[in-house]
């Protein structure tokens, strides 16, 4: 490993702040010569996965982390004069219980905390501080902050009260050199605090995109996101154009006259060795009482859908038997029999609760399993569909079955699913927007300050088709 190690770096996912496209990030840390790289995005662990997997492909050791923003009272604290303005913090995952406990607060500081952003707080900072290590952040963390207040005790009690939380060890002082007056202000009193509480130095380079010549496009969706223009003040913009990824050689010379500070970089990214599986499928049992043998009980349940949909017909009804006994056999072989009464029992909610239920679409719509059960409506022996492409024992991969909601009762069923199996057991999926061509070309000349007219007409060239550049 190479003597020194990005640990604060802010990807495409800290959304319109972020300038960082992961391929790009990992690319680069590699043209360098660097062996590992942190992403330690704004609030949240949208890149964690990308990440990790990119990085891994190409040779990179990702370290997982989090700026997280830390409620100055309670998470639970929301008032408006009081908890508007949320303490930075650096999370890096030492281990898999570091992970762990990481997936927690962030997911944590949205469902209790969130308040203008998602917010930790001291309380389950302390609870699930295992396997993680804390820097202390940019000029906006807890401790800059006090020192630019001159509240210089309150600086030193916060140092010690997150050496004692974290460990010793656990916790460092983050050092930034970016040229801006905050950090040459707080800088000797940094030094100072570390040498008294005896806690250890970290250079970082607040990196919000690759390159010192993106300092323009990052400028861009600030501006984007605060609905200003790139020459006025959004209160969001960086002062300057050193927010990028330094090499080595620009990070000693910063911090030449601190060399631990580049030194314990390494240190702390060779202690970082999160290991995550992928591939390993768990699935919840479905919940009955008097229910004892799931798979009897899906068998029982498709054989009376084949009795009332086939029956007409004897010629037919063999044919279906016949393809219904095959999907069973694969799917109780594959270990999808409480996956398929899971979504039959929402699904039955839905119909039993007058909560209209679109008819089924994509390759779930081929399998008579889910025919017979009434997850589907459409008759695969009709329409002559096949199973395989929804679920082939010689291709393992999860059965994904699209189940459209009418809007107006939807929120019955995630209901009805959180009370059955826990709140702590369902998650509803994120998705991202990305901007189109023709709205990029848009929004950068609206933030620009350039003629409508102008933009329009160029924005007006872009053609309507998929996977073109611009």
């Amino acid at each position: 490993m190479r003597n020194f190690v990005h640990l604060h770096v802010h990807s495409e996912y800290s959304l319109l702040d972020g300038a960082c496209r992961i391929e790009q990030l990992v690319d680069k840390v590699k043209e360098m010569g660097e062996n590992a790289v942190a992403v330690t995005d704004h609030g949240y662990l949208y890149s964690a996965i990308k990440f990790y997997k990119m990085a891994k492909e190409k040779g990179i050791k990702p370290i997982i982390g989090c700026e997280v923003y830390v409620a100055p009272r309670s998470r639970h604290d929301k008032n408006d004069k009081l908890d508007r303005t949320p303490y930075h913090l650096v999370l890096l995952c030492e281990n898999n219980t570091g992970y762990n406990n990481l997936v927690k607060l962030v997911s944590l500081s949205s469902i209790e905390g969130f308040y203008s952003k998602p917010r930790v707080d001291i309380e389950i900072l302390e609870k699930y501080h295992e396997g993680l290590i804390a820097l202390s952040g940019c000029v906006a963390g807890e401790v800059p902050r006090k020192i630019l207040s001159k509240d210089f005790e309150g600086a030193k009690e916060t140092i010690l009260r997150y050496k004692n939380i974290f460990g010793e060890n656990n916790y460092f002082i983050e050092l930034q050199n970016h040229g801006i007056p905050e950090e040459k202000t707080i800088l000797p009193s940094l030094y100072k605090f570390a040498e008294e509480t005896g806690v250890g130095v970290v250079a970082t380079n607040d990196a919000h995109y690759v390159n010192k010549e993106d300092a323009i496009a990052q400028k861009i969706l600030v501006a984007i996101q605060t609905n200003t223009k790139i020459d006025e003040d959004s209160g969001m913009s960086l002062p300057n154009d050193e927010f990028y990824l330094k090499s080595y050689e620009e990070m000693s010379e910063l911090f030449k006259y601190a060399p631990n500070a580049i030194e314990n970089t390494v240190k702390i990214a060779e202690r970082c060795n999160v290991e995550l599986e992928f591939g390993k499928i768990l699935l919840p049992e479905y919940k009955s009482e008097g229910v004892f043998n799931s798979y009897e009980y899906l068998r029982n349940i498709c054989f009376e859908g084949l009795e009332k949909f086939y029956s007409k017909d004897k010629t037919v009804f063999e044919t279906a038997k016949s393809r219904l006994e095959n999907e069973l056999s694969v799917i109780n072989q594959m270990g999808y029999v409480d996956y398929f009464l899971i979504v039959w029992d929402f699904v039955s909610f839905a119909k039993k609760n007058s909560i209209p239920v679109g008819p089924g679409r994509g390759s779930g719509a081929g399998s008579i399993v889910a025919y017979c059960m009434g997850i589907t409506e459409i008759d695969p022996i009709k329409y002559n569909l096949i199973f395989e492409r929804f679920l082939n024992i010689e291709r393992v991969s999860m059965p994904d079955l699209d189940i459209d909601f009418c809007y107006e009762g939807r929120q019955k069923v995630i209901d009805y699913v959180v009370n059955k199996y826990g709140s702590d057991h369902v998650a509803q999926i994120i998705t991202f927007g990305t901007m189109a061509a023709k709205a990029a070309v848009r929004d950068v000349g609206r933030v620009m300050g350039l003629p409508y007219d102008t933009v329009d007409s160029v924005a007006k060239f872009i053609p309507f088709e998929a996977n073109i550049t611009i």
